[in-house]
Parts: C-alpha cells; sequence; structure tokens
C-alpha cells in the first residue's frame, strides 16, 4: 500500500493471493487492508489538501507532473500490457490498448487543466460578480476488476488535474498493475500525501472510505448494488457522489442495416473483454424480417471466436477473471435454460484443449427469450447474449428501454433519420449509430436509471472533482443603509 508517499504493509499483516485467471497460479501477494490502513491514508490526505500542498500548485505544475506520468505509462508499456493481462485475464491486444488510453487520459486532463473556465456575468448592482472552480478535497476513489489500470485512471486523472488529493482502492481481486501505477507516481516525485493507495476488501476499505467524515467524494464504479451502499453510506456525511454502475445495454438492429457491420460490431459488442464489460451489447435487438438470417450469421461467428490465455497472441478472447465470477456466469446460464431460453451456441465451461486450468467461458447466445427473464433483465457480465425480435421501430424503442438500467445502446440501420429518433428515445447515456464501443477522452462516460449518477471523462469528467464558487466583488464601498439606525 501507498500512504503518505511511503509503502507500506497492512497493519494486520495479512496477505491476499492474486490468481491468474488463465491458469490459476498465484502471481503475486496483496497487503489484506483494514480500517486503520484506510484511515491513515485519509488523514495523510486530508492533511496534504488542506495545507494546499497540492491545490495550491499552479495548474500548469500540476500539468506538468500529468504529462511525467502519462511519458512513464508510455516507457512501461510493455511491462503494463503483461501485468494487465496476467493479473486480468484480457488478452494482450486489450490490455495494450488500454496502457495506451491510459497514457492518453493523463496527457488530456494535463492539457484541459491549463484552459480557461469559470465565468463572468452582469448583475443589477455595481458588483463585479464571477464564478470560480476549486477542487472538492479528498476524494475516494474505488474502481472494478474488469479495466484494472483504465478505470482508475478515468478517476485518478482529473481528480489530480483538479488539486484534489486521493484516497484510491482497486479492486482487491486486481490490484497488480495500480501498484505499478503508484510506483510512477512516485518515481516522478508527486508530492507526498497527495495519491494514497490502499488494497483490501470493499466491505472494509472501501465502506471505510464512504463513510469517513474526512472524505469530500466518493468516485465508484462497479455493481449496482455495491453503488446504492455507498450512496447510503455517503448520505451520513453528505459527500458528493459519482457512480458509474451496471448495465444490460440493447443493440438495435434494423433489416436496412450492413449486414455484415451489425454481425461483425454486434460479436464486438458482447465477446470483447469476454463480456466483462459494463456498456456490453448484451441485448441485440434484430428486426423480424431479418431475424433468422442474423441469428444464423451471428451463431456461426461465434463459434469461430478463439478463446484462450490472454497471454497467446492468437487468442481473441480470454478467461473470466475469477472462479467466483465463472460460478456467477455459469449459474446465469443454468437459470436461463430454466427460464425456458434456447442456447444456440456454447453455455459450458471449456476444460480441454489447453483450458484444463483457467476460468473459461464459451460464448453463449440465447434465444426464445421473453422480456421478464432475468437473464433479459439483470446484468450477467460475462459473453453470454440473448438476442430479441421486434417488428416496428416503436416496439425496438420499448424494448430497448425495458430494463433499471440505461448505461448504453446502439442503433444500426442506413436511415440516417430512423437512426436519430431511435436514438434520441434510448433511456442511456452512451450510444453509438452504426458502431458500438469506442470510448474516447474528450467524451462523458455515464448512464441513465439505475446505471449511475455523473460522468466520466471529457470536461464532464473534470467538473465531477469540482465545486463552484460564487465571487461578488462589490465596486462601489459604502454603507448599504438597511437599518435607520
Amino acid at each position: 500500500m501507498y500512504i503518505n508517499g511511503q509503502w507500506k504493509e497492512s497493519k494486520s499483516k495479512e496477505k491476499r493471493p492474486i490468481i491468474n485467471p488463465a491458469n490459476e497460479e498465484i502471481i503475486a501477494y496483496a497487503p489484506e487492508g483494514t480500517i486503520e490502513d484506510a484511515a491513515e491514508a485519509i488523514n495523510a490526505a486530508r492533511k496534504t489538501f488542506d495545507d494546499g500542498t497540492w491545490s495550491d500548485t499552479p495548474a500548469s505544475e500540476r500539468a506538468s507532473y500529468l504529462f511525467k506520468i502519462a511519458d512513464k505509462i508510455e516507457e512501461y508499456q510493455d511491462e503494463l500490457t503483461r501485468l494487465e493481462t496476467m493479473d486480468n485475464g484480457k488478452t494482450l491486444r486489450e490490455a495494450g490498448f488500454d496502457v495506451g488510453d491510459a497514457a492518453a487520459c493523463f496527457r488530456y486532463y494535463a492539457g484541459l487543466i491549463t484552459k480557461p473556465d469559470g465565468q463572468t456575468y452582469h448583475v443589477g448592482d455595481p458588483m463585479q460578480a464571477m464564478v470560480v472552480r476549486e477542487p472538492v478535497g479528498v476524494c475516494g476513489l474505488i474502481v472494478p476488476w474488469n479495466y484494472p489500470l483504465l478505470m482508475g485512471v478515468w478517476k485518478i486523472a482529473p481528480a489530480l488535474a483538479a488539486g484534489n488529493t486521493i484516497v484510491f482502492k482497486p479492486s482487491e481481486v486486481t490490484p497488480v498493475t495500480s501498484k505499478k501505477l503508484f510506483e510512477i507516481f512516485d518515481e516522478v516525485g508527486l508530492p507526498k500525501g497527495v495519491a494514497n493507495m490502499v488494497l483490501g476488501a470493499g466491505a472494509i476499505v472501501g465502506n471505510e472510505i464512504a463513510a469517513n467524515p474526512k472524505v469530500d467524494m466518493v468516485s465508484f464504479t462497479g455493481g449496482t448494488k455495491t453503488g446504492k451502499h455507498i450512496m447510503k453510506t455517503a448520505a451520513d456525511t453528505m459527500k458528493k457522489i459519482s457512480l458509474e454502475l451496471g448495465g444490460k445495454s440493447p443493440n438495435i438492429i434494423f433489416a436496412d442495416s450492413d449486414f455484415e457491420t451489425a454481425v461483425d460490431y454486434a460479436l464486438f459488442g458482447i465477446f470483447s473483454g469476454a463480456g466483462q464489460v459494463c456498456s456490453a451489447g448484451s441485448r441485440i435487438l434484430v428486426e423480424e424480417s431479418i431475424y433468422d438470417k442474423f441469428v444464423d450469421r451471428f451463431a456461426e461467428r461465434t463459434k469461430e471466436i478463439r478463446v484462450g490465455p490472454g497471454n497467446d497472441p492468437k487468442s481473441e478472447m480470454g478467461p473470466l477473471v475469477s472462479e467466483e465470477h465463472l460460478q456467477k456466469v455459469l449459474s446465469y446460464i443454468e437459470l436461463g435454460k430454466e427460464e425456458g431460453a434456447v442456447i444456440v451456441c456454447g453455455g459450458r465451461q471449456m476444460v480441454s484443449n489447453g483450458l484444463e486450468k483457467g476460468y473459461f467461458v464459451e460464448p453463449t447466445i440465447f434465444t426464445n427469450v421473453k422480456p421478464e427473464m432475468r437473464i433479459v433483465q439483470e446484468e450477467i457480465f460475462g459473453p453470454v447474449v440473448v438476442i430479441q425480435k421486434f417488428s416496428t421501430e416503436k416496439e425496438a424503442i420499448e424494448i430497448a428501454n425495458h430494463t433499471d438500467y440505461g448505461l448504453a445502446g446502439g442503433v444500426f440501420t442506413n436511415d440516417g433519420a430512423k437512426a436519430l429518433r431511435v436514438i434520441k428515445k434510448l433511456r442511456a447515456g452512451i450510444t453509438w449509430i452504426n458502431s458500438y464501443h469506442p470510448t474516447y477522452n474528450e467524451a462523458p462516460w455515464g448512464g441513465y436509471k439505475q446505471s449511475g449518477i455523473g460522468r466520466s471523462l471529457g470536461t464532464f469528467g473534470l467538473e465531477e472533482f469540482q465545486e463552484i464558487k460564487q465571487i461578488n466583488i462589490n465596486l462601489q464601498v459604502e454603507p448599504i443603509g438597511w437599518f435607520e439606525n
């Protein structure tokens, strides 16, 4: 753990084994953080923020640190890519893109924080009135295991750029690249107490971050159930919160779309990252006239996906992240069968042809599904997709919006007007037309409904980590004369 500029063991002295999901081998042991460890990190962040070590540093100087961090991430690109693959299981290609995006994210916010902001405005009195943006304070950042490095950077880069101090908690399942990132912070000379990292279980370390009154803001990415708990806990001290939660996102394919393009993006939308992506297109909605054709072609392509260890350059889809998550996904597949859905392909754990060890699941397609089935309504977070049928534009929109989530969605059609009509009706925060999944540092990331509160990335992502202050300067300094005597 990294607290106040020093590497420390947990006060409990306990360690957690970190498992490579491709072969079940132990690759590291991580300290099992305690409430006391989290409190120590929070106190360090609080003191550093209050004494102005970082918040009073000119934006240009803060930006210079972020540029140095980006340079170091690129310097360690190969090492970080290998570590991310070992830690999470994703393919080297996916991990490499994540590392590149992480460096770009630091550069984006390093550039953004030095640009003009705030407002001046005219009022009726002889007053110079303005708005300025200031850092929130101590920010608790809690990230999931599916993008261990990148999701961390999405929060850390804007939080630091804005002048906050941070207490960062990576997933206890995948902390390896986070440790390397904090080694980079140490290497570039980030002032002590600015960035602190505590490892350990969410129920212990994460809960202390959400509950501790010295924390001003909690930014969390993960499951909706945990997000609700954090929201309730943070309410006791009226913390600012940002929550990027679950999804059950629709990918709508009309008959007039470019067929092969739609199939290709639909595959990418659900099976990249082994489906362990919050914005995954896990519900494919296909127009009735091409439904059978689409299912046949989609299944044909799905069966050809090369599943294997992430460090094998030939692998196109890696394992699930852990034994626990493997069992969860398999239980949903069994549930789908019990509910009466039909498996077109997949549906089993892969335990042969070199995959005897590891948490591999076949890419799985369900058809004959009904709207109220749990496999249609609930986030499975694995390589499992349901394909639904619609006959009209109106019905497609109704089916697409018929879940508690509203994170993402896609529309495939060659009719531009129809595409825009449908996209504007989707109750989702991230949408694509004739595409699925591209993500940009410049664009806001977040959802509607139970997919969360607030936005990451873009200018919106910086604003999440800022407070807004109104300043009024009297230009006619004399008594107001409100009271007669």
